[in-house]
């Protein structure tokens, strides 16, 4: 049998048992109660308000507290354990430690600026990727769909990321924002440094439109870097989340499932091989490009 007529066959038994499937089970009509945007609210599971500031505990604060514990503990482990032939875990860690040293870091920064913020961007590139890669691990924080066990409400699996909530992005781009900004001030001093925002050779009314587009280019910084790592962590857990069996809850067509379950595995392989590691790499290297450029000599 040749390539394509298997190819056929394959297809047209999959079809049929997409048909059988329909005829079997039919259509439990369109069900109105499931909520997809439901999984990613953060309800509050310790109530804990200072006046205005809310602090609860919710599934958001622990998915950060196990990514900085991932973080942490996996640069202590390695530091503790360096050996003259590492192990693969320690050649996988010295790898990334590479990546974010020299790739990172020094391809985009002075040796000064370098040394001084290397640690800082490591942080991000492993802090973020911790993140990313913890939210495609099925863990017990769906409160609002229990299971019952033994008569007691457990949580059901659920995956979720801190960083397809947008306050979490924001601040990581804060941070990055402020420090940048502080360390350009820093080397050329407050004027020096906002003539750096006009390009060399501009001079009279010319430089004013050019000043006030650089001006509106900083802020829309704040707008790109978070608005990228959010949109694409939320866009694959909202595919994952559809193709996985929301679509089919919500329109109650249970054949749909046999077309939706493969997708759904295939954009998860690809969030976990690419993605994650792909928008944790941009962070870090935008990160380090706005910290080098606002240090170097020329615009």
């Amino acid at each position: 049998m040749s390539r394509r007529a298997k190819v056929l066959l394959g297809v047209a038994g999959f079809l049929l048992v997409t048909v059988l499937i329909g005829v079997v089970f039919g259509s439990a009509g369109e069900n109105a109660e499931f909520q997809p945007q439901n999984e990613f609210r953060l309800d509050p599971w310790i109530p804990l308000e200072l006046g205005p500031i809310d602090m609860s505990i919710n599934k958001a604060v622990v998915y950060l507290l196990l990514a900085c514990i991932a973080t942490t503990a996996t640069m202590v482990y390695i530091a503790k354990r360096m050996e003259d032939r590492p192990n693969r875990v320690q050649t996988v860690v010295e790898m990334a430690y590479d990546l974010t040293r020299n790739q990172i870091t020094r391809n985009n920064m002075s040796n000064r600026m370098a040394t001084r913020w290397f640690a800082f961007t490591a942080t991000l590139f492993f802090f973020i990727w911790f993140s990313n890669m913890i939210g495609y691990i099925p863990l017990p924080v769906n409160t609002e769909e229990p299971v019952h066990i033994f008569g007691v409400d457990v949580p059901a699996l659920a995956l979720y990321a801190a960083t397809a909530n947008l306050s979490v992005p924001l601040m990581l781009t804060l941070i990055v924002w402020f420090a940048y900004h502080v360390e350009g001030i820093r080397a050329k001093g407050l004027v020096g440094y906002l003539k750096g925002w006009v390009p060399g050779g501009i001079t009279g009314f010319a430089a004013i439109p050019l000043f006030v587009i650089e001006v509106i280019s900083q802020f829309v910084r704040i707008i790109s870097l978070s608005v990228r790592l959010f949109a694409n962590i939320l866009a694959g857990h909202l595919l994952i989340l559809f193709m996985g069996g929301g679509l089919v809850v919500l329109l109650g067509v249970a054949a749909l499932g046999v077309v939706t379950l493969p997708i759904a595995v295939v954009f998860f392989i690809f969030e976990v091989g690419l993605i994650a590691t792909l928008q944790a790499f941009i962070f870090a290297t935008l990160s380090s490009i706005y910290l080098g450029e606002a240090t170097a000599a020329g615009h």
